[in-house]
C-alpha cells in the first residue's frame, strides 16, 4: 500500500497527537544514533515535548556538544544582523537549558538525601513536604493494590465454594443411588443365613422312651 502524503499542520486531536510525537521522537532519536554510529560523526539532538519535558540524545555528551556549539559559533563571523539575532536566540536558549538540565540533577540529588549540607532550612521544609507527598502517593497506591489482591481473592474463594458444593451434591446423589443396592445385598445375606439355618438336621422321635 502506497502511504498517503502526510499534511504539514498541526494535528488537532490530541491523542493522534500525542501518538504521532511519540512514534517521530523515537524515530528521529534512532535516526541520530544510526547517524553518530555508521558516518562517525558527533550528533546532538533536543526536543521539548508540549508539557516541556526533555528528550535529548547526543553522541558524545550533551555538556560536550554545547560547548562544541558555543565555541564555533563564536568563531563563525555573522554579518547579518537577522542571523546574528537569531543565534543569540538560540545561544540563550541552550544556556537556559543547560541550567534547567543542572537544576533537575540538583533536586534529584537532594530527594535522594545527597548534598543537604548547602540547602537552607525552607529548602529542607520544602524537600520534606515534597517527599511526604509522594510517600502519600505511594500508600495510596499500595492500599488500592491491596485492596484489588483481597477483591481478586474473595472472587477465587467464592468460586471454589460454588464448586465444593457442586462436588457435595454429587457425592450426596451418589450416596442415595447406591443406598438400595446395598439394601438388596442385606436382603440377600440374610436370606441365606435363614437358609443355613433350616438345614440343621433334626430327629423326631415316635414312641415311648427305651429302658435300659
Amino acid at each position: 500500500m502506497v502511504r498517503g502524503k502526510v499534511v504539514m499542520k498541526r494535528i488537532e486531536n490530541a491523542a493522534n497527537r500525542l501518538v504521532t510525537f511519540t512514534k517521530r521522537r523515537n524515530g528521529l532519536l534512532k535516526k541520530a544514533f544510526e547517524l553518530s554510529v555508521l558516518c562517525d560523526v558527533d550528533v546532538a539532538v533536543v526536543i521539548f515535548s508540549q508539557k516541556g519535558r526533555l528528550y535529548e540524545f547526543s553522541s558524545s555528551g550533551m555538556q560536550n556538544a554545547i560547548e562544541r556549539y558555543f565555541m564555533y559559533t563564536k568563531e563563525i563571523p555573522t554579518h547579518n544582523p537577522g542571523m546574528e539575532q537569531l543565534m543569540q536566540h538560540s545561544r540563550i536558549e541552550t544556556e537556559n537549558m543547560v541550567k534547567k538540565i543542572e537544576y533537575l540533577e540538583v533536586s534529584k540529588r537532594k530527594l535522594l538525601g545527597q548534598g543537604l549540607g548547602s540547602c537552607s532550612l525552607e529548602e529542607l521544609q520544602e524537600i520534606d513536604s515534597q517527599l511526604e507527598q509522594s510517600l502519600k502517593n505511594i500508600r495510596a497506591r499500595k492500599v488500592q493494590l491491596y485492596k484489588e489482591q483481597i477483591q481478586q481473592l474473595k472472587a477465587k474463594e467464592k468460586m471454589l465454594l460454588e464448586e465444593n458444593a457442586k462436588l457435595c451434591e454429587k457425592c450426596d446423589g451418589e450416596k442415595l443411588r447406591q443406598q438400595p443396592l446395598i439394601q438388596q445385598k442385606k436382603a440377600i445375606n440374610d436370606c441365606t443365613q435363614n437358609n443355613r439355618c433350616l438345614e440343621i438336621e433334626t430327629e423326631l422321635l415316635i414312641g415311648l422312651p427305651q429302658k435300659d
